[in-house]
């Protein structure tokens, strides 16, 4: 009797089990009622994170980029081509000349002053 009972469950678990897995559904884009419930916003309007990149990029990067003659000088010549990872390193390095930063006011200072994460005294 036991071994038909087991022999029962299995059959029902895999009935069960194949049936789920066999159901179609649709994709939460193509899901209407879902549509209708909660529109999604995500294509018009950008997130904070993404405003700050681009505020960023906007006022800060791209004017200290054009500043910088050397910069221009060297990458400003060829309109299509690869972006290269020594392309980044030369910008990096340029950016920092232009704003130091000290200390004080950096991240490293910060993370060290925290109670738990920073230096023990």
């Amino acid at each position: 009797m036991k071994q038909l009972i087991d022999i029962f469950l299995i059959l029902l678990s895999l009935f069960l089990l194949s049936a789920c897995s066999i159901q179609t559904t649709a994709s939460p884009s193509q899901n209407s009622a879902l549509n209708t419930i909660s529109t999604s916003t995500a294509d018009t309007q950008k997130g904070s994170l993404q405003k700050t990149l681009d505020d960023f990029l906007e006022n800060d990067w791209d004017k200290t980029m054009q500043k910088d003659k050397k910069i221009q000088k060297k990458y400003s010549k060829k309109k299509e081509r690869n972006f290269t990872l020594q392309e980044y390193v030369d910008k990096a390095t340029a950016y920092k000349k232009a704003h130091p930063s000290d200390y004080e006011h950096s991240n490293v200072h910060k993370l060290e002053s925290m109670p738990i994460i920073g230096k023990q005294r």
